[in-house]
């Protein structure tokens, strides 16, 4: 009896053992599977609270809502406001360029005039202001001469002068006794001749009254009135290649001041003409080749000259003047230079006889040259604010009656200015687009799409 007692006993302390172990392992398996079961037990003993959906969250809720958005309608009034521009697809031909830094230059040699005093003397009188434009034969100074050289040199050529009325009347007198036979016709004759050497004296001095700095007028002034000049007037130069209506010039600096003593050879002012500038274009080594061949396929550039900074100015149809002959030591810039005609943009109203002009580029204005490397033809070619750009998708926006819809392209090239899309039939030629405000389009289809709450907030699926 001892013995089934005991067997009776080991057998209830090993079952006992098997239940523990297998509850401890329901147990386990429980805590580790609860993601998937807890959400059901919860949402079977949810009671539901008043005001909400009486069966699950998501009752009715229409998932249509997270569909992807493609377009967005814009009324006439609405594409007025942010200034959207819509124009067809076009294929046309397309230069690859490289965009190389320059700034916009005086022409050496052309642009600036330098006056300098023509005689030693003392400033009377000045007639521009600076900043004023001035004209060819337009009067600048006036001076008194102190210049004893050229005071010397207009005595001398009255004195010649006198001398040849003297001559002169005697070889009239002369002339009339002579044919009395009163007196020899060689004293006539040696009167003759040195009225020849008279001549040839006065021409000298009057060559040099000119070289001097008079001009034709005075010097013939100085024969009529037979005084010396005390003033000399300084006049804006002429151009002899370039009619002097065509010049304008700008007072640019003034180096003077009135009652001033000045010598010969001072410089008084500095005129500019800015009818024609030059772009110097500051290339790097590797451009080179690029620009050589450029200029030997006689290539047109084009210039963006940042103005305002919103609204830059495209200039084209530039030419390259020259190359530089060599690589600056300094900056390891290889210079080149482009033509650049300049326009008169305004002309202020005269005060006080003084005019005043605007031109529309400036010495010292940054620019980007643009160098066509390559010819494309037949291109699909759109403006940058043409594209939308989200992630690895770049949009273009077609419009369809008053809504515009998203189309992926692909970009073929890109510069500042302009794109290259591929002709792959994302859009055709003729199709409409909107040319500009891409971005914002974009921005408008994204905000209507996440406008309102997400329904789905604080739960899980």
């Amino acid at each position: 009896m001892s013995q089934v007692s005991a067997k009776q006993s080991q057998f209830n302390m090993s079952g006992r053992w098997w239940w523990a172990a297998a509850a401890i392992l329901l147990t386990g398996t429980l805590i580790f599977s609860r993601s998937h079961w807890l959400p059901y037990l919860r949402g079977v003993g949810a009671t539901p609270k008043a005001g909400s959906p009486a069966t699950g969250e998501h009752a009715g809720h229409d998932h249509a809502a997270h569909a992807e958005i493609s377009s967005i309608k814009l009324s006439p009034q609405a594409q007025a406001n942010i200034g959207l521009k819509v124009a067809q697809v076009e294929l046309r031909s397309f230069e690859p360029t490289i965009s190389i830094p320059g700034i916009i230059v005086e022409r050496p040699g052309r642009s600036t005039v330098q006056i300098t005093a023509p005689v030693t003397g003392v400033i009377m009188r000045i007639y521009p202001i600076l900043g004023e434009a001035v004209r060819p034969g337009q009067k600048l100074f006036d001076i008194r001469i102190t210049h004893e050289e050229l005071v010397q040199a207009q005595a001398d050529f009255l004195r010649t002068a006198e001398e040849l009325d003297v001559i002169g009347k005697e070889i009239e007198r002369l002339e009339r006794v002579a044919l009395e036979g009163v007196v020899a016709g060689k004293t006539l004759l040696e009167r003759q001749y040195e009225r020849q050497k008279q001549l040839a004296v006065q021409r000298a001095q009057h060559q040099a009254l000119l070289l001097h700095g008079l001009s034709e007028q005075q010097v013939q002034a100085i024969l009529s009135t037979r005084t010396l000049l005390p003033n000399m007037t300084v006049f804006v130069p002429t151009e002899e290649q370039t009619p002097a209506a065509e010049v304008v010039y700008q007072v640019q600096e003034l180096k003077i001041a009135k009652g001033q003593h000045v010598t010969a050879g001072d410089t008084m002012a500095i005129l500019a003409d800015h009818g024609q500038l030059l772009i110097q274009g500051n290339a790097f080594e590797k451009d080179a080749a690029a620009l050589a061949k450029a200029v030997k396929a006689g290539s047109q550039v084009s210039a963006i000259v940042d103005a305002d900074g919103n609204n830059p100015e495209v200039v084209g149809d530039l030419a390259i003047l020259y190359l530089s002959g060599k690589v600056d030591t300094e900056s390891r810039a290889f210079h080149f230079y482009v033509t650049l005609p300049n326009e008169l943009l305004k002309k202020l109203e005269p005060k006080d006889g003084h005019e005043f002009i605007y031109w529309k580029f400036k010495p010292g204005q940054r620019v980007q040259i643009k160098v066509p490397v390559e010819q494309w033809k037949d291109r699909i070619v759109l403006p940058v604010d043409a594209l939308a750009q989200d992630g690895a998708e770049t949009y273009v926006f077609q419009q369809n009656g008053d809504k515009f819809e998203r189309r992926p392209v692909h970009v073929e090239y890109r510069d500042q200015s302009s794109v290259v899309i591929a002709n792959d039939g994302s859009i055709f030629p003729g199709d409409k687009i909107a040319m500009s405000c891409a971005n914002q389009l974009l921005f408008e289809i994204k905000n209507k799409a996440g406008g309102a709450p997400d329904p789905h907030a604080g739960h899980n699926h």
